[in-house]
């Protein structure tokens, strides 16, 4: 990293850490990644800086916002618009509302998806992958073992890096279906390692994630006191 790359990417990230710091509930937050789900964007210890009002807002960027989840699916946003997909978002985990989870938006209402060993068709088209090598990853802190690297292009030429270690493990094959209104498929780059919308709620994952959730769009990388090469990462 250049020396001006660096200080761009201070500069860029410096209204979401005012925010953090200042106006916690209203503009931005900050969240500590305690998990491997969305390795290799985010890593274990990562401090991400979150822009609240991305998507509008809804009862559930309030502290008190579980007990006040509407009892219907829609009209639940004040100016609430669609994420993008690529979008890397924080929402209230359908599992639990008490725990705020990051994933990646893959699918939006209306888009039909479905996984085969592992690839991802999204509205009948398999989405490209390019191979980048062997990688690693930490299934908990100071914990490793071997994986591959690839990244993969959604519509609109939105590349991502993601993490596999198999091409057949028990996430990797879904039946197509078609992502209902209001909700979205997201899903971990780590991706045989997260409890995504490949998981019910019953079963402790997301499965489709009503937008009511939503809480922010994960922005940058604000520091990692595991490594600070890390610290100003624009996602």
């Amino acid at each position: 990293m250049t020396l001006r790359k660096f200080i761009r990417d201070i500069l860029s990230c410096l209204p979401i850490i005012l925010g953090a710091l200042t106006i916690h509930t209203a503009l931005a937050a900050a969240y500590i990644v305690p998990s491997a789900s969305m390795e290799p964007t985010l890593m274990i210890g990562d401090q991400i800086g979150v822009v609240v009002p991305s998507y509008g807002l809804s009862t559930a960027n309030l502290p008190f916002g579980t007990l006040l989840k509407p009892t219907s699916e829609t009209g639940t946003r004040v100016f609430g618009r669609l994420p993008h997909r690529g979008d890397v978002v924080v929402f209230r985990a359908p599992a639990n509302l008490q725990q705020t989870w990051v994933k990646r938006v893959i699918g939006l209402p209306g888009d039909t998806v479905a996984l085969v060993h592992g690839r991802v068709i999204l509205n009948g088209a398999e989405l490209p992958w390019k191979d980048m090598g062997p990688a690693r990853e930490e299934s908990r802190k100071n914990v490793w073992h071997p994986a591959e690297r690839y990244e993969e292009i959604l519509p609109g030429n939105v590349h991502h890096d993601i993490l596999k270690m198999s091409q057949d493990g028990e996430l990797d094959t879904v039946a197509p279906f078609t992502v209902p209104a209001n909700h979205l498929f997201v899903m971990g780059d780590n991706r045989d390692n997260s409890a995504d919308s490949r998981v019910s709620v019953a079963d402790g994952g997301v499965g489709l994630l009503p937008l009511w959730n939503l809480q922010g769009q994960a922005r940058a990388v604000l520091w990692s006191w595991r490594d600070i090469c890390r610290t100003a990462l624009v996602l």
